[in-house]
């Protein structure tokens, strides 16, 4: 309750019949509280907070014996009593309401004055992220995203919140049961744990220092897909044994892909592997498609720095004519599984020898998907 003259006057006689020290404790109301703050609490949807959280200042003079927290829904509306707390906190779940004060209530029934009112500004929420990108991993997606968030607002930055869901390839659609996969200050998120060959869909908000969370980035879909680096296969002359690769050998026949079924090598002449490496005229060693379910293309004219600059499996083009093995240029190999569906392999020349190659590659296990590394959808 609010202090009034006639409070003090009551109070003030009764000191007189029991003595000072009743007076100092009971008639005098705590100073109000200080420094009051609040924090919203993110839900993934920008216009439906979880909740607020309310801290001030803890009295360190031990004369309060609660808080009491005031708070309206609009400018229009008078302020009411929304709860009361012993700690200098209070957590209010839900849709906040616009405005909060604070008051401090003395063991003898008083309360302070007001404390200064906090406004829940929904004009200092962040803009969303204009751009979300993505690199395939091995049970893994790497996600990036344009930072003008924070450059919109460095000093009211705080976190980026990044989502995700099951994704439908077939129809083009994301799942709608998001799950919080992280929080992160860069523009950047390893999603990890994933299983491969299973599309998943992303997005990522900004969050403020008030906890306003932003709109979401533009979705973004991929699907992690096994790889491995440094393989190396032999010429068919010169070690028959060692001169043939399959990206995914299913055999079990079951239909999963087990760690024992990829990247295997075995014998070029082998009708199960994807390619052999054969030796050609003037000393070029060359990618020949092997089994009659596999072919080939160049991913690009020139060189590629890395397995990752590869993105998705271009249309069109394949064919079962050999393609010399050069340093730093990348393949793409088309293949029907026992299941009747395209599966799409990735390879990275990264070096040469007299009768050997070596090379970093990729491979899709989700039937018909193009992605094998990253790509923009």
């Amino acid at each position: 309750m609010r202090r009034t003259m006639g409070t003090l006057l009551t109070v003030a006689a009764a000191a007189l019949s029991v003595g000072c020290t009743d007076y100092l404790s009971e008639g005098i109301a705590p100073a109000a509280p200080t420094n009051l703050f609040y924090q919203l609490e993110p839900s993934g949807d920008p216009l439906n907070p979880s909740g607020l959280l309310l801290k001030w200042d803890a009295d360190q003079s031990g004369s309060v014996a609660a808080y009491n927290v005031y708070s309206r829904g609009s400018t229009s509306d008078p302020f009411g009593l929304r709860g009361t707390t012993t700690s200098a906190s209070f957590h209010d779940a839900g849709l906040p309401h616009l405005e909060y004060y604070v008051t401090a209530e003395g063991s003898g029934g008083l309360e302070s004055d007001p404390s200064a009112t906090v406004l829940i500004d929904e004009r200092l929420r962040l803009p969303a992220s204009t751009s979300l990108t993505s690199t395939s991993l091995n049970q893994a997606i790497h996600l990036r995203w344009n930072d003008n968030p924070y450059q919109f607002d460095p000093a009211g930055f705080w976190h980026y919140r990044v989502y995700s869901t099951t994704y439908d390839l077939d129809n083009n659609l994301c799942g709608t049961s998001w799950s919080l996969e992280g929080t992160t200050v860069a523009p950047a998120f390893l999603v990890g744990a994933l299983a491969n060959g299973r599309p998943r869909c992303f997005a990522v908000s900004a969050v403020s220092i008030e906890g306003f969370e932003s709109l979401w980035s533009p979705l973004r879909y991929d699907t992690p897909r096994p790889d491995a680096r440094a393989q190396v296969v032999f010429t068919t002359i010169s070690d028959p044994t060692k001169s043939g690769f399959r990206f995914f050998l299913d055999a079990n026949n079951d239909g999963q892909v087990g760690p024992l079924e990829l990247g295997l090598i075995g014998a070029g002449s082998s009708p199960v592997m994807d390619f052999s490496l054969a030796a050609g005229a003037g000393g070029a060693l060359m990618l020949t498609p092997a089994r009659n379910n596999t072919d080939l293309r160049a991913w690009s004219a020139g060189t590629i720095t890395d397995l990752t600059d590869m993105d998705i499996a271009p249309v069109g083009t394949y064919a079962r004519t050999a393609l010399a093995a050069q340093p730093g240029h990348g393949y793409v190999f088309r293949m029907i599984e026992t299941d009747g569906f395209y599966r799409y392999g990735g390879v990275r020349i990264v070096a040469t020898g007299p009768d050997y190659i070596i090379f970093d590659w990729s491979y899709q296990t989700d039937p018909g998907n193009p992605e094998l590394l990253r790509g923009i959808k």
